[in-house]
């Protein structure tokens, strides 16, 4: 009956309706299930959140038990008969859910077949036919255009747009219309006909509306099932079961149909799939195998589809090919029993099959879809590389059997790419089309680790080695037997020895660079060394069957090739030649081709006569007929009259020297030499070494990583090299180990020719700081393995012997100019090379040695020629002058031969002969000494000479120019005259005074300075030329105590009063430059003309913003938007008899009345409007001239640019745009000045720096041209605005009934107040002529603020538990009296609100220490202002600062006496202050209380650990999606906020603006006032942004243990804290120098400039 009611299901999915069938008998039987699950208290309820769900589910329990076609027996127990119905259930789950989910559209024909009784509650009340449309994702087109494409097809907004966009990519798919079908499809056809005009067009179908409600309760359902199969193992087993399960006829079970029909889902389904099957499938070894063989079946269809297919290989069910391809027993069982290397390796071969007549693939023949294809394909490389990357121990005959099937599989693959995009040189003309050639370097890159792991697998089984060895010989073979029809053989004869070989020119024919046949052949031929192969079973190789000159053909001309691109022959092939070869060499590709050129070249010499082989060579590098006839050098003169083709020659004689170089000297590979693998390792690292010390990442990124991305480095780094740790800025460097040098050799295989050069250069400065000489001699080389030993007899050949005589020859004759000192350097190395190996085999060789070649090289050439033998040719030479740089090398030769010599007669001779030979090197080596003696003696006198004669100029320049150094002598003497007066009381026992009547007399001097435009001098006068220095002024909240208060409407905004938490300030910074005013303007007009000019060419942003008055500075770049006018010193005339506070209060009460009647007078009334209520008009007192109008003592042009930074301040500071008529705009600037000097002030307590004498200049200028504008400010406004200005600051310290609304004293940043009372006032002094100063006024008000601000810290700042009376001083004693009862007259105004504190010491500590900030910028500030220079106890930091501070702001120490002296004055003050009812209030809790001192803001603090970053990064989710991981998580460094950057999703308007802007920088304008310093953690990299258009990376504080950032985490390191630069990047914040470090930024790289950081 089960397998009836199988067959009966079966029948019902082959039906036209089989979904609506379905659909009726599972939500039966899930309702039937439910009802056995819950009576077992076992499962958890399902889908009862889901109202829909619910009532499928709920409205079929009644007539469950009658719908469900299943008899259970009654002997069957209750568990079977809850296995078969769960099993049964699941099983139509599946059934149901997958032919729902792949189907893209329904007829209505077939939905009227569904009874109307049947699921009523699914259906909604009116049966109309509705349709959806629907868009799904691919991995083609990007948001931009399906945005605009949906905006077109629908008419919704962008915000809409977005919103569908962001679900379609999240989900897959999203229904963007609602409506019948002639509708729907209407939208269909416009997104379609949008979207195909230059790819294929967005994936995009009207569904029925019961479809898409049927596949919604789909995958419900498999959420569900997904869900309890959590909670049970047994269910999860049933699960596995029914999916593996196949049909009764053989039919494909549900996982098989499964991953067929992948492709054909969406992306949501799949997910929903995917996640599925690993929680079921891949949780259990046994379903995981079955599971696996299964994939193995299908895989080939599999990967045709995905092929195919335009979504990411993430979501394919592909991807799972790595849950099964890594267990190593799996992917051996998959290899053995379904052959899955062969497949993998045909099937990837089948997609590739693009090939020409002779077989090669052709990937220039690739159109951009193929391109699609091939990228795509490549992804089943990954698959093959899971398989191989498991070595097996053990093999098995099934094993080895279907390896080596896979191995010939590949071999045919590697076939296809013998020879593949060959190159003829172009000699005509050059070329026209670049070809292609990346696919074909793409592939080998790609099959590099393949190919090795290959050679891997054979070399741990000697019988699949050997037979490997077999089957890629015989390719090899059959690939060569194609390769050389119509060559015509010729005969090469060359001192007594002839050779049999092919014409052949690398300069005419075709030749391929890609030889991968050729190089696994290679690779074999070493491992049958390695592993002792050829010498333990000979009779089984085919080494008869080897032709070595056939093997060595193809590697030769590849080598040939480079060698002629490199003398410049190949120019007219166009770049794609020259990048061929660049990668031939590069890290990434050099092991499989051409090391293992190389390694060919070795084994096919290691099998040939020496002789014939460089014959051979010869031949191919198109030298034979230079050095084969005797009067070779004659020959060559006179054939080689062109210039070019004699440096060709040149060029190409070096490159075949330096290949018999690397031939002969390259033994560090396990097979070739006797070395161990790590060997090869640590030569790599030293000869990187010597170029120079590098960094950790250098180092790997020089070294190739096997397929585990794994260099082998960190084994062996610490016996060649130290580790230096870093600096703040700089990475840690790996530096050589000094005993390590030696073995150094120029001729390296892997250097190129630049890092020779850096590497022969460093070696000689070296060896000339430790005073050896500068020879470089090759290193002792290790031995030759038995199957490579013969390579040595290259170096003593004739035919070598022969090249080495012909180019010593030629040196020695230099006049023809056909050799070069390059040439002449690679034969002494070659002739070093042989002295050492002859050397070794004397001291190693208990028999006679059979290599002589100092014997050789002694004899003279034959006759006809009858030419100098090499050794008398090198004597020659080592007198030769124009070969300096050689001595040192030829001295070593001649020395090594003498030693040579003597132990041959040593060996022969008594030992007699040994002391004689130990006198003969003794006199060799102090001859040597003598030598560089006499060199050292030369030097020092050359020296001296040019010394003496730089003398004799210098002084005959000093007397022709007499008259300018007497000028110049007086300068710096009138110089140094004023700067001393300047920073020196008038009287030596003076104390220096910066404020009030007894301020210190400053003398006057002029002040001269030069535009950096025209370089003409300029006297800063205020009648004179304006003078201007680039600035930058910018919103800040970096002191900000309050960052969430809402921004305020800059159009009603009154800025007059910062509140205590500087929520945000207007900060000016400059560079410290200065121009003209005219010179400025006509630079700036410059700018914005060639900046328009280049918007209209390129459309793109810059590092400024023009429009926005933003420019460069001229001279360092920096950047600047506004300028700042360079004033004089105020002259004021002072007398020491000035008022008192009590009557200079009721002096400046009395102008304020009298201002505010003039005022009320100025105003203008209505005829009909008589203000009745108004105060009669109060008299002006003696002196005070309210008609007088004061005549600004500036010039039109200083007047101006007071004008234009007045302006730019106010535009900047309320972000509005500029109105130089506003009021607030000397509000905003008398702002920055104070905000400016806080930050500077709070920035020179962090760093621990004195307050004077550390600043740069530019901030020092900076301050000071800041401080005189504030001051001057008023003159290029309205006088009785500033005036009221004055009158409303004074009313906050003096209560005045006329001013309204002023704030109380615990809402007012006091520093703030006194800079802006200070410098309003001067609007008001300038109309009194009774003789009361400017300086008096400045005292008062320093005073009076003061007082204030002590009342504020007592108020706010002092601690409500104070722990016991600590001892103080006689000297203290006096402040903490004081204090006390400052403090108790302050709670008998406020009572309650205030808390007792009966502790004097504790009250004194709060006050000296939260005043302290604000006694140092009042200090800087009066400094700035009046030029009084510093004392010296704050130019250090150290003990008397508080006195030396208070004595220059005319101040007591004991600051409680300021109020006590005058306290009959201040008692109705501080009543009036704490009468204000908001005092209270704040007191009470309602307001914000800011407690001093206020402590410097800091970036938050970061874990020490990066992982930790990573894990709370990786647990956030989207804030808009709510589910979705975000994708860029970037953490705020500044309020540390988590922030879905880089994303549609959380795009928000700013400012009412329409264009939206990203998470990131919505965050800047909240936060940092436009600045942020965010931290991408999943990228490891600092963003700097500032605005919305201007932004720049940076690197993080995190380092690995090599002192190295990892931007990207690319090497995967752990990662750690570094405190310093982390400090570095809050100096920087706290400076505000982020915009500036952005600006430098995008100047040095113009790449940033072009990325949109408002998207971040």
């Amino acid at each position: 009956m089960y397998t009836y009611t199988l067959a009966s299901t079966k029948h019902h999915l082959m039906s036209p309706c089989s979904h609506i069938h379905q659909l009726n008998t599972i939500s039966c039987i899930s309702a039937y299930t439910h009802t056995l699950v819950n009576c077992k208290h076992h499962f958890l309820s399902p889908i009862t959140q889901h109202s829909y769900t619910h009532t499928i589910c709920s409205c079929l329990v009644s007539q469950s038990l009658l719908s469900i076609p299943v008899f259970i027996p009654a002997p069957l127990s209750a568990c079977l008969c809850l296995s078969l119905s769960l099993s049964l259930s699941l099983s139509l789950s599946l059934s149901f859910s997958l032919s729902l989910l792949h189907i893209r559209s329904l007829p209505a024909s077939c939905l009227k077949h569904c009874s109307p009784s049947l699921f009523s509650s699914m259906h909604p009340l009116e049966r109309a036919d509705t349709y959806y449309c629907m868009l799904f994702n691919d991995e083609v087109h990007t948001y931009e255009q399906v945005i605009y494409t949906l905006q077109k097809a629908i008419n919704c907004s962008q915000k809409e747009a977005v919103s569908f966009a962001t679900t379609v990519d999240r989900d897959g798919r999203k229904s963007v219309r609602y409506g019948d079908f002639q509708f729907c499809e209407q939208a269909k056809s416009v997104i379609v006909r949008n979207t195909s005009r230059q790819s294929k067009p967005l994936r995009v179908q009207v569904m029925h509306s019961s479809v898409v409600a049927h596949q919604c309760f789909a995958l419900k359902a498999l959420n569900w099932i997904g869900h309890i199969i959590r909670h049970s193992d047994a269910l999860r087993r049933i699960l596995c079961q029914v999916g593996l399960q196949k049909g009764p006829e053989g039919e494909h079970s549900l996982v098989d149909t499964l991953m067929l029909y992948d492709s054909k889902m969406w992306k949501g389904a799949r997910n929903v799939y995917h996640q599925l099957l690993m929680s079921s499938l891949l949780m259990d070894l046994k379903y995981k195998k079955l599971f696996a063989i299964q994939f193995a079946k299908n895989y080939e269809r599999l990967q045709s589809d995905y092929v195919r297919d335009d979504h990411d290989k993430e979501f394919s069910v592909t991807d799972l090919s790595v849950q099964m391809f890594t267990v190593p027993s799996l992917a051996r069982m998959l290899i053995t029993e379904e052959n899955l290397m062969t497949t993998i390796i045909r099937t990837f071969a089948d997609h590739l099959r693009h090939r020409d007549l002779q077989g090669p693939f052709q990937f220039e023949r690739y159109t951009a879809q193929q391109a699609f294809k091939f990228r795509r394909v490549q992804s089943l490389i990954g698959d093959l590389k899971y398989v191989l990357i498991s070595r097996p121990t053990e093999w098995s005959d099934k094993l080895r059997e279907k390896f080596l099937e896979g191995l010939e599989a590949f071999l045919d693959l590697l076939k296809c790419m013998q020879g593949m995009d060959p190159v003829v040189r172009q000699v005509g003309q050059h070329i026209e089309m670049e070809p292609e050639w990346e696919a074909a370097f793409t592939l080998q890159m790609k099959l590099t680790h393949i190919i090795s792991m290959i050679q891997e697998w054979c070399a741990t089984d000697e019988r699949v080695l050997i037979e490997a060895y077999r089957k890629c010989l015989s390719i090899l073979t059959h690939c060569h037997s194609g390769f050389t029809d119509g060559e015509q053989p010729i005969t090469l004869s060359m001192c007594g020895h002839s050779v049999d070989t092919i014409r052949y020119c690398v300069s005419q024919e075709k030749v391929s660079i890609h030889l991968p046949v050729s190089r696994l052949l290679a690779g074999l031929h070493v491992l049958l060394s390695k592993t002792e192969v050829a010498y333990r079973f000979p009779e089984q190789l085919p080494l008869s069957e080897l032709s070595p000159p056939m093997l060595i053909e193809h590697p030769l001309r590849a080598l040939v090739l480079c060698a002629q691109v490199h003398a410049g022959m190949w120019r007219r092939n166009g770049f794609s030649l020259v990048n061929q070869i660049y990668y031939y060499h590069n890290v990434k590709c050099r092991v499989e081709m051409f090391d293992k050129d190389l390694m060919m070249l070795q084994s096919g010499a290691s099998m040939m006569d020496p002789n014939h082989f460089l014959m051979i060579t010869l031949s191919r590098f198109e030298l034979f007929h230079i050095f084969s006839s005797a009067d070779g050098r004659k020959r060559y003169s006179r054939e080689n009259a062109n210039k070019d083709v004699v440096q060709q020659n040149n060029t190409l004689i070096e490159e075949m020297l330096h290949l018999i170089i690397m031939v002969v000297g390259e033994r560090f590979v396990a097979g070739i030499g006797q070395v161990h693998t790590s060997e090869e390792i640590k030569r790599e690292i030293i000869h990187q070494l010597c170029i120079r010390p590098m960094a950790h990442s250098e180092l790997v990124k020089a070294l190739p990583e096997n397929e585990n991305k794994e260099t082998g480095m960190e084994r062996v780094i610490d016996s060649v090299a130290s580790f230096k740790k870093p600096g703040v800025t700089g990475r840690g460097l790996y530096e050589l180990r000094p005993e390590c040098a030696k073995q150094f050799n120029l001729y390296f295989h892997h250097y190129s020719r630049a890092d020779q050069s850096k590497a022969e250069e460093a070696q000689r400065k070296l060896k000339r700081q430790q005073g050896e000489d500068t020879a470089l001699p090759p290193p002792v080389l290790p031995q030759f393995c038995p199957l490579f030993a013969s390579l040595v007899n290259l170096l003593q050949c004739d035919v070598l012997l022969s090249i080495l005589g012909t180019v010593l020859q030629w040196a020695v004759e230099p006049s023809g100019g056909h050799w070069s000192e390059s040439m002449l350097q690679r034969v002494l190395h070659l002739i070093g090379m042989a002295l050492l190996e002859e050397h070794q085999q004397l001291e190693n060789s208990e028999e006679e040695a059979t290599f002589n070649f100092t014997l050789k090289i002694s004899r003279p050439g034959e006759a006809p020629s009858n030419s100098a033998s090499i050794l008398a040719l090198l004597e020659t030479l080592q007198n030769a002058p124009h070969l300096e740089v050689h001595k040192d090398t030829i001295r070593w030769i001649l020395k090594t031969v003498a030693s040579i010599k003597t132990m041959r007669e040593r060996t022969a001779t008594t030992p007699v002969a040994d002391h004689g030979g130990q006198s003969q090197e003794e006199t060799v080596r102090d001859k040597d000494k003598a030598e560089r003696k006499r060199k050292a003696e030369m030097a020092r006198l050359r020296r001296e000479k040019i010394m003496a004669q730089m003398s004799e100029m210098q002084r005959h320049f000093i007397n022709e120019n007499k008259e300018l150094f007497q000028q110049t002598s007086l300068d710096e003497l009138e110089a140094s005259t004023s700067t001393s007066a300047e920073h020196s009381p008038t009287c030596a026992d003076a104390a220096l005074v910066c404020v009030g009547p007894r301020r210190t007399r400053v003398c006057e001097r002029k002040q001269v300075v030069t535009c950096i435009l025209c370089q003409e001098e300029q006297e800063i006068r205020p009648d004179g030329r304006a003078m201007v220095l680039a600035a930058f002024v910018q919103r800040s909240t970096v002191m900000s105590k309050n960052r969430h208060r809402p921004l305020p409407d800059p159009e009603k905004y009154d800025p007059l009063f910062m509140h205590p938490e500087l929520s945000i300030g207007t900060h000016t910074g400059s560079c410290g430059h200065i121009m003209h005013a005219h010179c400025w303007q006509r630079y700036f007009e410059a700018v914005q003309a060639k900046e328009q000019r280049r918007q209209q060419r390129l459309r793109v942003h810059t590092s400024y913003d023009v429009e926005n008055g933003e420019f460069l500075c001229p001279l360092c770049e920096c950047l600047s938007n506004t300028v700042i006018p360079l004033l004089p010193l105020n002259k004021t005339s002072n007398s020491c008899e000035q008022p008192a506070l009590a009557p200079w209060l009721k002096t400046i009460g009395q102008q304020v009345k009298a201002l505010h009647s003039a005022h009320r007078k100025a105003k203008p009334t209505s005829a009909d409007c008589v203000d009745t209520d108004s105060e009669p008009d109060c008299p002006a007192p003696e002196g005070f001239r309210l008609d007088h109008t004061p005549m600004s003592p500036y010039s039109d042009s200083i007047k101006e640019m007071l004008t234009t930074f007045g302006t730019a301040t106010y535009k900047v500071g309320l972000k509005v745009h500029p109105n130089e008529q506003d009021p607030r705009v000397p509000i905003l600037c008398w702002g920055s000045c104070a905000y400016t000097i806080q930050s500077i002030e709070r920035l020179l307590v962090d760093e621990e720096k004195p307050l004077f004498g550390s600043l740069p200049c530019r901030q020092d200028d900076c301050l000071s041209s800041l401080v005189r504008f504030g001051s001057a400010c008023w003159t290029s406004g309205c006088l009785s605005t500033v005036q009221t200005h004055f009158i409303r600051l004074l009313a906050v310290l003096v209560p005045d009934p006329l001013v309204e609304s002023s704030p109380c004293i615990l809402e007012v940043d006091m520093f703030h107040l006194l800079v802006s009372v200070v410098l309003a006032y001067p609007s008001v002094q300038c109309l009194d002529g009774s003789g009361m100063s400017v300086d008096a006024a400045q005292q008062h008000f320093l005073q009076l603020l003061t007082v204030a601000h002590v009342v504020q810290i007592l108020l706010t700042s002092v601690p409500v538990e104070t722990t016991m009376e600590q001892e103080s001083g006689g000297a203290e004693r006096e402040e903490e009296e004081a204090v006390c009862r400052l403090y108790n007259t302050l709670r008998t105004h406020l009572g309650s609100a205030l808390c007792e504190v009966s502790s004097g010491w504790h009250l004194w500590r709060c006050v000296k220490a939260g005043i302290l900030p604000y006694l140092r910028a009042a200090a800087l500030f009066f400094h700035h202002l009046n030029g009084v220079a510093t004392p010296p106890e704050l130019h250090v930091l150290g003990p008397g600062q508080w006195e030396a501070l208070c004595g220059y702001l005319s101040l007591p120490c004991n600051l409680l006496q300021l109020f006590h002296s005058h306290q009959d004055l201040l008692e109705p003050l501080l009543q009036g202050w704490c009468s204000n009812p908001a005092v209270k209030q704040c007191l009470q809790g309602s307001g914000t209380l800011i407690s001093f001192p206020r402590e410097s803001n800091q970036l938050i603090e970061l874990p020490d650990d990066y992982s930790a970053l990573i894990n709370q990064a990786s647990s956030f989710t989207c804030p808009k999606s709510g589910v979705d991981k975000s994708r860029a998580p970037t953490l705020c460094l500044v309020c540390g906020a988590m922030l879905c950057s880089q994303s549609y999703c959380c795009q928000t308007e700013l400012e009412g603006e329409k264009e939206e802007v990203g998470a990131c920088t919505a965050h800047t304008f909240a936060c940092g006032a436009g600045v942020g310093i965010f931290l991408r953690v999943r990228e490891s990299q600092v963003l700097f942004l500032a605005g919305k258009t201007k932004g720049c990376f940076y690197a993080p504080p995190y380092l690995d243990d090599y002192g190295e950032t990892d931007q990207g985490l690319r090497r995967g390191n752990p990662l750690h804290l570094c405190h310093e630069r982390y400090r570095k990047i809050q100096k920087l914040w706290r400076q505000h120098s982020i915009t500036e470090e952005i600006g430098h930024a995008q100047e040095a790289n113009q790449t940033l400039v072009g990325i949109d950081w408002q998207h971040l």
